[in-house]
């Protein structure tokens, strides 16, 4: 949590510290290290779980046009911080309209959100930005919502991961990171954008969230290509 904006942390925490009658922070961690529901809550809270499918869709048409014109197939991608699963399962429809082969690496830190990914229902403020056309292509209706289909689940594989601290991969050409970058202090965030142009390809794009130009970020060999879409140079 040290790689989190203090502030926004601090609200938070304190809000759900109050909210279950501890008066002070030593109560309040004691108590945590008592009772795994009250710890699974506060994780819950800190690791902000907020997204839907093709969020900000005029930023999802510009990566479109980046992949259509570079046509590579198979793409090898990477949804860090993917929450429920929205972001990498778009990226599939996506790539299933292209006709472009893509193989995706879906992770987050928080388990329960993996499984939630995992199942991949959804309600229908989830699909807000869904077109008719790919509601009835890529998703099956079930009860309290709708289902992503199984062929581009299985685009998708889904593992636990920190991006503060684990490997990352390499030789991706597509890096999907939207969204959790506001929330890290300016060193954690420098370090996350350097790692991810390590584990780009010369000429792999990484997409951002519309809240996070790397503006005052060392670009690490990006440079911004189109809102929020920056791509890696070529070397030497």
């Amino acid at each position: 949590m040290n790689s989190y904006k203090r502030p926004q942390m601090e609200r938070r925490v304190t809000h759900l510290r109050d909210r279950r009658g501890f008066s002070n922070f030593s109560a309040y961690a004691a108590a945590l290290a008592r009772d795994a529901s009250l710890l699974r809550e506060l994780v819950d809270r800190v690791t902000i779980q907020v997204s839907e499918f093709f969020r900000n869709p005029e930023r999802w048409d510009d990566l479109r046009a980046r992949l259509k014109a570079a046509a590579i197939t198979p793409l090898r991608a990477w949804s860090a911080g993917c929450a429920n699963g929205e972001e990498p399962y778009s990226l599939a429809v996506l790539c299933a309209e292209l006709g472009l082969d893509i193989d995706i690496w879906a992770t987050d830190l928080d388990e329960r959100a993996l499984q939630v990914a995992a199942r991949g229902v959804y309600p229908p403020r989830a699909l807000v930005n869904v077109s008719p056309e790919r509601l009835a292509r890529f998703f099956e209706p079930v009860s309290g919502g709708w289902q992503v289909d199984t062929a581009i689940r299985r685009r998708v594989r889904l593992e636990r991961h920190n991006l503060l601290s684990d490997p990352y991969p390499h030789d991706l050409d597509l890096i999907v990171c939207r969204n959790l970058l506001i929330y890290l202090t300016e060193p954690a965030k420098q370090r996350i954008i350097a790692g991810f142009s390590r584990a780009l390809k010369p000429g792999g794009h990484l997409f951002v969230g519309s809240t996070e130009q790397l503006i005052g970020i060392h670009p690490c060999g990006l440079r911004l290509v189109a809102p929020f879409i920056y791509q890696k140079e070529a070397e030497g």
